[in-house]
């Protein structure tokens, strides 16, 4: 074997033992975090458009996402994000609870006597997060499936779709709560990820937890805006 061979085997197995340590495996919660964190921003953004500009502008939206080329890989990728995720998640747990009876979340509050229960409560947030996202998707994604013209094109009619949803109490109050829970989840996790990829210091940590807040607050009442909109005003 040659020595270019054996230099690519030695850095391949030194970068999975680094992906297997627990820095390596905090490291990859932080960046699949941020990955996340910035599709569900995007998410909660468009979602606004059946607010503020009406239903055709928000099934264009939605026809215009559907109908791009990337699509299927952009919405693979996002599955194979939160799967690595998850799996990693559930990793550290099982790591931490062999190792001590702390949570991985509470590493984020290093330094600090007191740990948040939003750090305490990372891994039931997340289950339940998990449990709404395949409702979600079963709702919405591969719910009923109505048309609609707009502009001489027949599109998919999600808002029709919207309505009907959201006119039930029940779901709404499903969906509200998961919401909440999801700020609770991004208020701490948000801020984790930073501390995970680097990013804490503390001349500019209280600016990074600020941020989290602000980004948990406007994400999750973003997202909670949109049922209580429909199902007080249709």
């Amino acid at each position: 074997m040659s020595s270019s061979s054996n230099c690519k085997s030695c850095c391949e197995w030194k970068c999975w033992a680094f992906l297997k340590s627990s820095v390596g495996k905090k490291l990859v919660m932080g960046v699949t975090g941020l990955l996340l964190s910035g599709f569900v921003f995007t998410h909660m953004a468009g979602n606004m458009l059946i607010i503020f500009k009406g239903p055709d502008a928000y099934n264009l939206y939605g026809h215009g996402i559907t109908s791009n080329p990337l699509y299927p890989l952009i919405s693979y990728g996002l599955l194979a994000i939160f799967i690595v995720h998850v799996l990693t998640a559930i990793s550290l747990i099982i790591d931490n609870k062999k190792a001590r009876p702390i949570s991985y979340a509470a590493g984020a509050t290093k330094g600090d006597k007191r740990v948040s229960l939003a750090s305490r409560t990372m891994a039931y947030s997340g289950s339940l997060l998990a449990a709404f996202l395949v409702s979600h998707l079963i709702t919405f994604k591969y719910g009923a499936y109505y048309t609609t013209t707009i502009d001489g094109r027949e599109v998919r009619d999600l808002a029709k779709l919207l309505y009907e949803v959201f006119q039930n109490p029940g779901y709404v109050a499903w969906y509200v709560v998961s919401l909440l829970l999801l700020a609770s989840h991004l208020k701490h996790g948000f801020a984790a990820a930073f501390q995970s990829v680097g990013f804490w210091h503390p001349r500019y940590t209280p600016f990074i937890k600020s941020g989290a807040v602000l980004y948990a607050l406007v994400v999750s009442f973003g997202f909670i805006s949109q049922p209580l909109y429909v199902f007080l005003k249709h």
